[in-house]
């Protein structure tokens, strides 16, 4: 059909052919209500004029007013029937412009005779045509009215959606800006949400780009030109064989250096490829407990410790388990990197408003809260690390639909906490353990 590929027009088309139906239907029986009931009217009025002969009563001294004006339309005759007829019969005959009403009366069944009651109903009979005739053109003007109204209701249905269509249509990754949710209908709030959502994640797209792109191009031109330096030095004189490996081991320490960057740029690749995996339904309690598992040996070989607290007792939800992995695997391999040996680290877990939050507490150095550690190549204090860990765990965040943060310990002891916020709008909680 012609509408299939447009809402509006299919609405419009359902619901005028459902409205069409509903006042051809309601009209009809209307009509055959008000006829049935003017037909039964008049036949109670023949029936009585019938009865009244019957029991010998004069038309006249009726009880009835209405018999007594309206007897001078009435004709009464006496008939015989070749046949028994038991029941009362009435049935409905034109001569010319006049309709006319009769009415057969059993009268003497052994006989066969019967009272032949007829009235003039032409009246009666127009009376009807003009209701018929009303009633139509009625029906036509709710048609038209219900018309409009469907227009107007189709487009203001739709109107939300020409609405997000026209912002989006304008807006391209240097011009982008978040859908205001309090102007939408609540029904069009999820799929506002959903597409801010959507933009957000387009907008840190685009910002931590461009910050890899000029990142990756610093950080390789650094030991690039340390490495042309260094050869340059070399060449100049003729050198010890002893100098010339020292000078090879440096080139080949630089080059260890630029394939780190480079397999961290791939793993943001192979990252990329992680968030188009088709989501599944894992237990994420069971998940952290298989990581704080691997990294408390890590833990206890580097002279330190890793205490877990996972509450509730388990947590479903629909995800991509890779993503989830790499964050958690982020901050407990950052929070081992800068927590001391004989110092604590805290990986737990708790339900909240939210959904379920996951925070790492370590007993470092703290952070500079004012540098936004997850952009690409952002490093904190002297460890050893190419700066793109942080940004990897923002970017599986925002593919997940979670909220990550990095702050400073407010108890009293000098450390971070780093939290990954999950959404309970996309996860089930199971029942405790007994």
């Amino acid at each position: 059909m012609f509408y299939q590929k447009s809402i509006r027009k299919n609405f419009l088309v359902k619901l005028v052919f459902s409205s069409l139906i509903l006042i051809v239907t309601f009209s009809s029986l209307l009509y055959l209500y008000i006829e049935n009931s003017i037909y039964e009217e008049k036949h109670q009025e023949l029936l009585q004029y019938a009865q009244n002969i019957t029991h010998n009563k004069l038309i006249t001294q009726a009880n009835s007013n209405r018999l007594n004006q309206n007897i001078l339309s009435v004709k009464f005759e006496m008939i015989a029937l070749k046949t028994k007829q038991k029941n009362i019969a009435m049935y409905e005959t034109t001569e010319g412009k006049y309709t006319y009403l009769t009415l057969l009366y059993p009268y003497n069944l052994n006989e066969m005779t019967y009272i032949k009651v007829t009235k003039e109903i032409t009246q009666t009979k127009m009376l009807l045509d003009k209701i018929f005739h009303y009633i139509f053109i009625i029906n036509i003007a709710s048609f038209l009215i219900i018309f409009i109204y469907a227009l107007a209701l189709s487009q203001m249905l739709v109107s939300p959606l020409k609405s997000l269509t026209a912002k989006l249509s304008n807006m391209n990754e240097h011009l982008i800006e978040p859908i205001k949710i309090n102007e939408l209908p609540i029904e069009f709030e999820p799929l506002g949400v959903t597409i801010n959502h959507l933009i957000l994640r387009i907008q840190n797209f685009v910002k931590y780009q461009k910050e890899l792109f000029i990142g990756t191009a610093h950080e390789l031109k650094t030991p690039l030109a340390v490495i042309k330096l260094k050869n340059q030095v070399t060449l100049i004189k003729k050198r010890s064989p002893q100098e010339y490996i020292e000078a090879l081991q440096t080139t080949n320490k630089t080059i260890d250096e630029m394939n780190v960057i480079v397999s961290n740029i791939l793993q943001i690749g192979r990252q990329e490829g992680a968030q188009l995996d088709k989501p599944v339904v894992a237990d994420i309690i069971e998940v952290l407990k298989n990581k704080a598992d691997d990294f408390q040996l890590l833990a206890q070989s580097e002279g330190k410790e890793l205490l877990v607290n996972l509450k509730p007792n388990a947590f479903m939800a629909n995800l991509q388990v890779s993503l989830l992995n790499q964050i958690i695997q982020n901050f407990l391999q950052n929070a081992l990197k800068f927590t001391p040996k004989e110092k604590k680290i805290i990986l737990q877990s708790s339900q909240d408003d939210v959904g379920l939050l996951i925070e790492v507490i370590d007993e470092g150095c703290g952070i500079d809260e004012s540098i936004d550690l997850f952009a690409p190549f952002k490093r904190q204090g002297n460890k050893q690390g190419v700066g793109l860990g942080l940004f990897l765990a923002k970017s599986a965040a925002d593919a997940l639909g979670a909220h990550i943060n990095l702050k400073n310990r407010t108890d009293g002891i000098e450390g971070t906490v780093a939290s990954l916020q999950l959404n309970s709008k996309l996860s089930c909680i199971l029942p405790l353990k007994s």
